[in-house]
Protein backbone atom coordinates (compact mmCIF):
# COMPACT_ATOMS: atom_id res chain seq x y z
CA UNK A 1 0.00 0.00 0.00
CA UNK A 2 1.12 3.54 -1.02
CA UNK A 3 0.25 6.11 1.19
CA UNK A 4 0.48 10.54 0.37
CA UNK A 5 1.68 12.07 3.52
CA UNK A 6 2.59 15.27 5.06
CA UNK A 7 5.58 16.42 7.73
CA UNK A 8 3.82 19.15 9.87
CA UNK A 9 5.79 21.84 10.10
CA UNK A 10 5.77 22.61 14.25
CA UNK A 11 7.69 20.18 16.61
CA UNK A 12 4.84 18.52 18.77
CA UNK A 13 5.25 17.50 22.24
CA UNK A 14 3.66 14.00 23.97
CA UNK A 15 2.43 15.19 27.73
CA UNK A 16 1.14 13.06 31.02
CA UNK A 17 -1.07 14.82 33.17
CA UNK A 18 -3.08 13.26 36.19
CA UNK A 19 -6.78 11.47 34.85
CA UNK A 20 -8.44 14.14 36.63
CA UNK A 21 -7.11 16.97 35.03
CA UNK A 22 -9.49 19.25 32.66
CA UNK A 23 -7.31 20.31 28.66
CA UNK A 24 -5.19 23.17 29.95
CA UNK A 25 -5.44 26.26 27.53
CA UNK A 26 -1.87 26.25 26.36
CA UNK A 27 -2.64 22.58 24.91
CA UNK A 28 -5.15 23.95 22.22
CA UNK A 29 -2.87 25.68 19.69
CA UNK A 30 -1.08 24.31 16.98
CA UNK A 31 -1.34 22.01 14.18
CA UNK A 32 -2.68 19.10 15.63
CA UNK A 33 -3.73 18.56 19.55
CA UNK A 34 -4.74 15.25 20.66
CA UNK A 35 -6.87 14.62 23.79
CA UNK A 36 -6.87 10.61 25.27
CA UNK A 37 -8.48 10.34 29.43
CA UNK A 38 -7.78 6.68 30.83
CA UNK A 39 -8.05 6.02 34.32
CA UNK A 40 -4.41 6.25 34.77
CA UNK A 41 -3.64 9.50 32.58
CA UNK A 42 -4.61 12.61 30.83
CA UNK A 43 -2.35 12.47 27.44
CA UNK A 44 -1.77 15.55 25.41
CA UNK A 45 -0.37 15.72 22.18
CA UNK A 46 0.18 19.41 21.03
CA UNK A 47 2.75 22.03 20.11
CA UNK A 48 5.92 22.38 21.96
CA UNK A 49 6.22 25.55 21.92
CA UNK A 50 3.29 26.22 24.56
CA UNK A 51 4.23 23.20 27.01
CA UNK A 52 5.26 24.24 30.42
CA UNK A 53 8.62 23.53 31.71
CA UNK A 54 6.83 21.85 34.73
CA UNK A 55 4.35 19.42 32.76
CA UNK A 56 5.89 15.94 32.44
CA UNK A 57 6.32 15.57 28.17
CA UNK A 58 8.36 13.84 25.79
CA UNK A 59 9.13 16.42 23.16
CA UNK A 60 10.06 17.31 20.30
CA UNK A 61 8.23 14.65 17.79
CA UNK A 62 7.21 16.24 14.18
CA UNK A 63 3.59 14.77 12.52
CA UNK A 64 3.63 12.90 9.55
CA UNK A 65 -0.03 13.01 8.21
CA UNK A 66 -2.15 10.59 5.55
CA UNK A 67 -4.13 12.31 2.86
CA UNK A 68 -7.67 11.50 3.87
CA UNK A 69 -10.03 10.83 4.36
CA UNK A 70 -9.34 7.24 4.73
CA UNK A 71 -12.66 4.92 4.30
CA UNK A 72 -13.08 2.81 7.79
CA UNK A 73 -13.08 -0.47 5.66
CA UNK A 74 -8.94 0.28 4.69
CA UNK A 75 -6.67 -2.07 6.30
CA UNK A 76 -3.26 -1.71 7.15
CA UNK A 77 -2.54 1.45 6.61
CA UNK A 78 -0.56 2.00 9.88
CA UNK A 79 0.95 -1.34 9.58
CA UNK A 80 2.40 -0.29 6.20
CA UNK A 81 3.95 2.76 8.00
CA UNK A 82 5.12 1.33 10.98
CA UNK A 83 6.92 -1.63 9.10
CA UNK A 84 9.40 0.02 7.53
CA UNK A 85 10.16 2.64 10.42
CA UNK A 86 10.23 -0.45 12.55
CA UNK A 87 12.64 -1.64 9.94
CA UNK A 88 14.84 1.50 10.17
CA UNK A 89 14.52 1.46 14.54
CA UNK A 90 12.49 4.39 14.51
CA UNK A 91 10.06 4.30 17.40
CA UNK A 92 6.37 5.79 17.05
CA UNK A 93 3.71 7.41 18.51
CA UNK A 94 0.48 6.92 16.51
CA UNK A 95 -2.84 8.95 16.45
CA UNK A 96 -6.08 8.07 14.51
CA UNK A 97 -8.69 10.64 13.80
CA UNK A 98 -12.00 9.87 12.08
CA UNK A 99 -10.58 11.02 9.51
CA UNK A 100 -7.13 10.19 8.72
CA UNK A 101 -3.81 9.20 10.77
CA UNK A 102 -0.62 10.57 11.87
CA UNK A 103 2.50 9.16 12.88
CA UNK A 104 4.71 10.88 15.32
CA UNK A 105 8.72 10.47 15.07
CA UNK A 106 11.38 11.87 17.85
CA UNK A 107 12.67 15.39 15.33
CA UNK A 108 15.89 13.93 16.23
CA UNK A 109 14.74 11.20 13.46
CA UNK A 110 12.03 12.63 11.21
CA UNK A 111 14.90 12.68 8.34
CA UNK A 112 15.60 9.13 8.68
CA UNK A 113 11.79 8.56 8.99
CA UNK A 114 10.95 10.39 5.72
CA UNK A 115 13.55 8.31 3.98
CA UNK A 116 12.74 4.61 5.34
CA UNK A 117 8.64 6.03 3.96
CA UNK A 118 10.03 7.06 0.62
CA UNK A 119 12.02 3.55 -0.17
CA UNK A 120 9.11 1.67 1.30
CA UNK A 121 6.85 3.58 -1.64
CA UNK A 122 5.09 6.05 0.28
CA UNK A 123 4.83 9.61 -1.22
CA UNK A 124 5.93 12.59 1.35
CA UNK A 125 4.58 15.84 0.52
Amino acid sequence: MSLNLSLLAEPLAVCRLPAHSAPPDWAWSGPLVAITRSADELSLVCSAAHVPPDVQAELPWRALKVAGPLDFSLTGILASLAAPLAEAGISIFAISTYDTDYILVRSSQADAALEALRQSGHTIA
